[in-house]
């Protein structure tokens, strides 16, 4: 009789046993024998589809096995197997024939390396000095050898050890031979002038295609995924077809390679993780500068002379209001230098007459420090704020509130000017706040992205010149007429917000002049590629040759 074996919940397909002499397939829909398999003789072929409706099934065959054949009617989740777990929707790595990934050295990146490869489906090896101690450090999943064994099965070795300890692996060199290593090594310090990690270890193993990578990420971004921390992982090297291999890795992994050439960029690559904000070093040594002096300039003016003429402690003012007098004056100088280069820059070219002229280097590095530059300015502003909404909050603050209180004499005591200076500078210091509020957010590289050219910089140059204007009205109408006031000047020192003037007002009186319509126009033209010593000359009609054409030989 036939006898119909358990179904195995794997796709389509019945296995037909003939008397035991071999193993056809054909097809069952529903436990009926729907078509016939090449396989399978026409005969028993019959004899099947009549049993199947009249009786039992012929003698010598057997279904062992029934499997639906559409391929709609298969789950799309599979319910858990023996061990509890379920079968992923997307065929992994190892299924779709992916290369070995060999991983020498045991620490916190390669435990976190081995993990991230596994769940992307890699099938990963380990080669370990001592593999019986170090097997209970990694999944069950990863197998964990010697590194002999490690690199003779790996197709890709990921090389995690320290680089004084490469030397210690040329003994693997014939395992090596012709597979591709990933030297994930950094360097204790800034490296200038000697040969990288990268290159010492494509020295020591010639036959062998070395990349430089993923040496930029923690083991913790490692760990958690790339939505942690950075996406971007940056390869260099020699063999492209090893770098193809290494960067299809990366995308699988979740991340984002970029390609910086040859293995000789792996010096940079190497330092990289070095750098302590390279950017910031300038913007933030000018920004703690000016607040050194200007604290310096207040607590001499504010604190210092009334002690020395007149015994009078002014000292408490120290932690909070010299500090909130301070900022301001420092935001305010800050957001001025993010827009003295530009003007510069425009006056350089008009000098010139052309913009092919480069300029120094004190200027460029001026330039691509402008983002930093404003966010310190930001910085200040929010900080100011704070500050100033903390200033009732004070005892000192409440005791002389008490003090003028007893001493109001009978009478008014509105003084409309105060009033309305008072109200325009608060005004003025808000929308200052808020113009540079949106200047900082737009900085951010998500917010850019998603901001046309155009977009750009008219926020970053109209809407930054509107947050200038603001702040400089601001300071102005804190200043009011107390600049023309002697009793300001103490220690003949003139009030802070004087010199701190001097700098917006500046750049404000030449950003007005190139809007002069003339000289705007002759600053659009140089920086469209026009050039005064190759201009274009065009003879007068009666001078031009008889074909009507004009006279370019000047050009």
């Amino acid at each position: 009789m036939w006898r119909r074996g358990p179904p195995s919940g794997r796709g389509s397909g019945c296995r037909v046993t003939l008397s035991g002499r071999k193993v056809y397939k054909a097809t069952e829909r529903v436990g009926q024998v729907c078509e016939r398999s090449p396989k399978i003789p026409p005969r028993e072929y019959q004899q099947a589809r009549r049993s199947e409706v009249s009786g039992p099934f012929p003698p010598n065959v057997r279904i062992h096995r029934c499997v639906m054949p559409d391929e709609m009617a298969r789950p799309l989740i599979r319910s858990r197997g023996e061990e509890g777990g379920s079968r992923p929707l997307q065929a992994t790595a190892s299924e779709l024939g992916g290369p070995v990934i060999g991983i020498l050295g045991t620490g916190d990146f390669s435990r976190s390396l081995a993990r991230r490869l596994m769940a992307a489906g890699y099938q990963v090896v380990v080669g370990s000095r001592n593999p019986k101690f170090s097997a209970a450090l990694f999944p069950k999943e990863a197998e964990v050898m010697s590194q002999m064994e490690a690199t003779s099965k790996a197709d890709v070795v990921f090389v995690a050890v320290f680089p004084e300890h490469h030397s210690t692996l040329v003994e693997l060199r014939p395992t090596l031979a012709g597979k591709t290593l990933v030297d994930v090594s950094n360097g204790l310090k800034i490296n200038r002038d000697a040969p990288s990690n990268a290159q010492q270890l494509a020295e020591l193993f010639p036959e062998s295609s070395v990349v430089k990578g993923f040496n930029t990420v923690s083991a913790w971004t490692l760990q958690m995924g790339p939505r942690d921390g950075s996406r971007q992982i940056f390869l260099c090297g020699d063999d492209s077809r090893a770098k193809s291999s290494v960067m299809q890795l990366c995308r699988t992994l979740g991340f984002v390679p970029v390609d910086l050439g040859l293995l000789a960029s792996s010096l940079e690559i190497e330092n990289l993780p070095l750098y302590l904000f390279p950017s910031w070093r300038i913007p933030v040594v000018c920004t703690l500068s000016l607040f050194a002096f200007f604290y310096a300039y207040n607590f001499l003016r504010d604190v210092l002379q009334p002690y020395v003429t007149g015994k009078k402690n002014a000292f408490y003012k120290m932690p909070i209001e010299t500090v909130n007098v301070t900022l301001p004056a420092v935001a305010l100088v800050m957001l001025s230098l993010v827009y003295v280069p530009g003007v510069w820059a425009a006056l350089l070219q008009l000098w010139w007459g052309t913009k092919y002229n480069r300029f120094p280097g004190w200027l460029d590095r001026w330039l691509t420090s402008r983002k930093q530059l404003g966010l310190c300015s930001f910085w200040c502003t929010a900080l100011h704020a704070v500050y100033s909404l903390c200033l009732p909050m004070r005892k000192s603050a409440r005791f002389q509130l008490l003090i003028a209180a007893r001493q109001v004499k009978e009478g008014p005591v509105w003084v409309e000017e105060e009033v309305w200076r008072m109200e325009l500078y608060v005004s003025a210091g808000i929308m200052a706040l808020g113009l540079l509020s949106l200047l900082a957010v737009t900085s951010l590289p998500s917010v850019a992205n998603a901001l046309n050219w155009r977009e750009f910089s008219f926020i970053q140059s109209t809407v930054g010149y509107c947050a200038l204007s603001m702040a400089t009205l601001h300071t102005l109408l804190f200043g009011w007429g107390r600049a023309f006031d002697p009793a300001q000047y103490r220690f003949l020192l003139p009030p802070t917000f004087v010199l701190v003037l001097v700098l917006p007002m500046a750049v404000l009186l030449c950003r007005l002049a190139l809007l002069v319509p003339c000289v705007a126009r002759r600053l659009r033209m140089i920086r469209r590629g026009w050039e005064k010593s190759r201009h274009i000359r065009c003879a007068p009609q009666e001078e031009c040759p008889r074909n009507g054409l004009e006279d370019f030989s000047n050009v």
